[in-house]
C-alpha cells in the first residue's frame, strides 16, 4: 500500500518519468557510439585485410613465372578481384628501386628493342602516402632513398604500405596500394545518419510525452487560478475536480473545503447581521408598541366611560355617538392589531415546541371564518390522510399560520361561491406537507416573487407583514413555504413541516 500510495504522488511520478527520459537518452547514445565503435574497427580490419591480401600477391608474383596484371579475377579475392577493389596495385620493387611487377599494366616490366628487360622506377609511380606495413620503429631506420615514409594514413583512406622482403638478389620491397573505403564508408556514414535520426525521434518523442505530462500535471493549478479568482470576487459556489490522487487531487479538495467553509462562513454572517438587526428592530418595535398603546388603552377606557356615562338623552343623537364611539374602538383596535403584528415579526421567536396533530389544528382556523364562509357561499374542507405522523410545533403560533392563510384566501374570493381546502399529507420524505387552496382571484406572476417580504401588500388596508409572519414561523420550525398561483386561476401555499419522526 505505501509503494502504490508512492506511485500516486505527484513528485514520484514526476522523478519516474525524468529517470525514464535519462535512460532512453543515455541507452540511444550509447547505442550510437557502439555503432561508431564498431564501424571503425570494421576499417581498421578491412584494411588490414587488403594489406594482407596485397602482400600475398606480391610474394606469390616473386615465386611465380605470371605477373601481377594477369592475376586479379582468378583469385577469388574480394579485395583485389571486385571493382571498385579495394587494393589498387601492388608493387614488387627490387633492391635499386625499379619496380620488377605491378597489379596495374602502365608499371609493369616491358621489352626494349634490343629484347633487354626495362623497369619503370618507383620514383615514377605516383603513390599516396607511404607506411610500414608492420609498424615497427627499426623499419624506418636506413631506408633506401628511393623509398621515404610519410604520415601515417587514417583507416579507410587512401594509402601505401610497404613491406621488405629478403631474397637472394638483395632486400626487395613490396608496396600495396590502397584507395579509399568509399563503399564501406558510405554504409556507415548511412548507419549513423539512421542513428542519428532515430535519436532526434526519441527526443521528439520525449519531448511529446514530457509535454503532454507537464500539461495534465499542471491544469489542476490552472483550475485552482480560475477558481481562486472567482473566489476573490465573491462567488463560493465554485468548486474544482478533485478525482486525482496525488497531491494536486489533495490540494483540490482541499481547496473546496476551503471554498465551502467560506460559503458557510458567509450565510453565518448574513444570519448574524439579520439577527442582530432583528434584535435592534425588536426592541425598537417593543419601545414604540410601549408608547403607542398606552395611549390607545386610555383611548379605549375613555371611550367606554364616555359610552357608558355621557352617552346625550335624545335618542337619534344617542345612536350617533354610539356609532362614532364604536367606530373608534374599531380604529383602536386595528391599530392594536397592526402593533401586535409588528412585534410577532420583529420579535425573536419562542416556541413551546410539542406534538401537533395538524388535522385538528386546520378545523380549529376553519372554525374561525365559518360564519363568514357561510355567507358569501364558500365551502371549506380540510383533506387529509390516515395515521398522520404529528408534527413537531408550537401550537399555538401553528394555528395563527393557519388563520392568516385561510383568512387571506377568503378575502381574496371575489363575489358568492368558491371553496377553500386544506389537504395534509405525508411527503415522499417522511415530512409533512400542507397545502392550502383557495379558488381567489389569484396572484400576478410579478407579485408572487414579494407576497413573502414584510410591508408589502396588495391590500389597500394591509400592512404587509401577514405572509412575513407566516414565512418566519414556518422557518423557526425548521420547514419551508412557497406559493403557487395563477391570476384568475386561486393560490395554493405549500407549507412543509418536521414531523416527530425527523426529531427522534
Amino acid at each position: 500500500m505505501k509503494i502504490l500510495g508512492l506511485l500516486n504522488s505527484f513528485r514520484a511520478r514526476l522523478l519516474v518519468l525524468l529517470a525514464v527520459l535519462l535512460g532512453l537518452t543515455l541507452g540511444v547514445q550509447y547505442y550510437v557510439n557502439l555503432r561508431s565503435v564498431r564501424s571503425n574497427a570494421n576499417l581498421i580490419v578491412e584494411q588490414e585485410k587488403a594489406i594482407m591480401a596485397g602482400v600475398a600477391l606480391g610474394v606469390n608474383s616473386i615465386s611465380s613465372p605470371q605477373y601481377l596484371d594477369q592475376i586479379p579475377g582468378s583469385l577469388g579475392e574480394p579485395l583485389v578481384d571486385e571493382k571498385p577493389r579495394r587494393v589498387t596495385n601492388v608493387l614488387v620493387v627490387d633492391s635499386n628501386g625499379l619496380v620488377r611487377d605491378s597489379l596495374l599494366g602502365a608499371y609493369s616490366p616491358s621489352e626494349n628493342e634490343d629484347k633487354t628487360p626495362r623497369y619503370v622506377p618507383l620514383k615514377d609511380v605516383p603513390l599516396p602516402p607511404l607506411n610500414s606495413a608492420l609498424g615497427l620503429a627499426d623499419e624506418n631506420v636506413n631506408l633506401p632513398p628511393w623509398l621515404t615514409a610519410s604520415t601515417p594514413a587514417k583507416a579507410g583512406e587512401p594509402g601505401a604500405f610497404y613491406l621488405p622482403l629478403e631474397t637472394t638478389e638483395g632486400r626487395w620491397y613490396i608496396i600495396v596500394v590502397l584507395g579509399s573505403a568509399n563503399t564501406l564508408t558510405s554504409i556507415l556514414e548511412r548507419q549513423m545518419s539512421r542513428s542519428a535520426l532515430y535519436t532526434l525521434i526519441l527526443l521528439l518523442a520525449t519531448t511529446l510525452v514530457t509535454g503532454l505530462f507537464v500539461w495534465r500535471f499542471t491544469r489542476p493549478i490552472n483550475f485552482l487560478s480560475i477558481a481562486a479568482r472567482r473566489v476573490a470576487g465573491g462567488d463560493f459556489s465554485v468548486s474544482v475536480p478533485s478525482d486525482r490522487r496525488d497531491e494536486m487531487g489533495a490540494l483540490a479538495a482541499a481547496f473546496n473545503e476551503m471554498t465551502a467553509k467560506l460559503a458557510r462562513a458567509r450565510e453565518l454572517e448574513t444570519q448574524l447581521h439579520e439577527a442582530e438587526k432583528g434584535a435592534v428592530v425588536g426592541r425598537l418595535a417593543a419601545a414604540i408598541a410601549h408608547e403607542i398603546r398606552n395611549p390607545l388603552n386610555y383611548i379605549n377606557l375613555t371611550l367606554d366611560h364616555l359610552r357608558s356615562s355621557l352617552a346625550p338623552e335624545d335618542p337619534v343623537k344617542r345612536a350617533t355617538f354610539q356609532r362614532l364611539a364604536d367606530q373608534l374602538k374599531a380604529e383602536v383596535a386595528r391599530i392594536n392589531r397592526h402593533i401586535t403584528d409588528f412585534l410577532k415579526y420583529s420579535r425573536p421567536s419562542t416556541l413551546d415546541l410539542q406534538p401537533v396533530n395538524l388535522r385538528a389544528e386546520a378545523e380549529d382556523a376553519l372554525r374561525l371564518i365559518e360564519v363568514q364562509a357561510t355567507e358569501k357561499g364558500v365551502e371549506t374542507r380540510v383533506e387529509a390522510e390516515d395515521n398522520l405522523t404529528l408534527v413537531i410545533a408550537d401550537k399555538d403560533t401553528l394555528r395563527s399560520v393557519f388563520t392568516n392563510l385561510v383568512i387571506n384566501g377568503l378575502q381574496a374570493i371575489d363575489g358568492e361561491g368558491g371553496n377553500i381546502v386544506i389537504r395534509i399529507v405525508n411527503d415522499e420524505s417522511g415530512r409533512a406537507r400542507v397545502e392550502v387552496t383557495d379558488t381567489g382571484r389569484g396572484i400576478a406572476p410579478e407579485d408572487i416573487s414579494k407576497v413573502f417580504e414584510p410591508y408589502y401588500s396588495t391590500k389597500e388596508t394591509g400592512t404587509g407583514l401577514g405572509l412575513a409572519i407566516v414565512r418566519k414561523v414556518i422557518e423557526d420550525h425548521g420547514g419551508t413555504v412557497s406559493v403557487r398561483s395563477k391570476l384568475g386561476g386561486g393560490t395554493t401555499f405549500i407549507i412543509i413541516l418536521p414531523t416527530k419522526t425527523d426529531e427522534a
